[in-house]
């Protein structure tokens, strides 16, 4: 699907805040609120748009120590990949997972309460994932830049 400049500032209004209404969005753009809902619609059923979220806050629900953790598998055979990938499905604590190039094959994306709690994790969990050669964990300090939003 190709994306017009009215498609773009659709997406990047609603990147910004997805509870605007059609009529908000029509307002900010000159258009109908007919005109938006039926290009949101459109966006939705091509899969431009994927869903939609609510960011919360880590402080507020004890989730704010944020580690990057590098995973190696012992070989690199599909069954090792797919058992890996399936299992880590599996755990809450990782919000995000990338099959990626170089040293390791994986960085996780895993936010816990605190230092205790990821030990934790790492014991009873992750490290009972079977072919798991090695991990390599990076703590966060701080955020300097955290974005839900793609430029368009």
């Amino acid at each position: 699907m190709v994306l017009d400049g009215i498609d773009k500032r659709i997406i990047t209004l609603l990147q910004e805040d997805s509870k605007q209404t059609n009529k908000q969005i029509a307002l900010q753009l000159n258009l109908s609120v007919t005109a938006i809902y039926e290009r949101i619609k459109k966006l939705e059923k091509e899969g431009v748009i994927k869903k939609y979220v609510a960011l919360v806050d880590k402080d507020k629900i004890n989730k704010s120590f944020l580690i990057f953790c590098h995973v190696k598998l012992l070989q690199h055979t599909k069954e090792f990949l797919s058992n890996f990938e399936k299992e880590i499905g599996k755990l809450d604590e990782v919000s995000e997972c990338f099959h990626v190039s170089g040293d390791y094959d994986y960085i996780l994306k895993i936010f816990v309460e605190d230092m205790k709690a990821y030990r934790e994790f790492m014991v009873t969990k992750l490290t009972t994932i079977k072919h798991i050669g090695s991990t390599h964990s990076i703590f966060t300090i701080g955020e300097v830049k955290n974005s839900s939003s793609i430029s368009l």
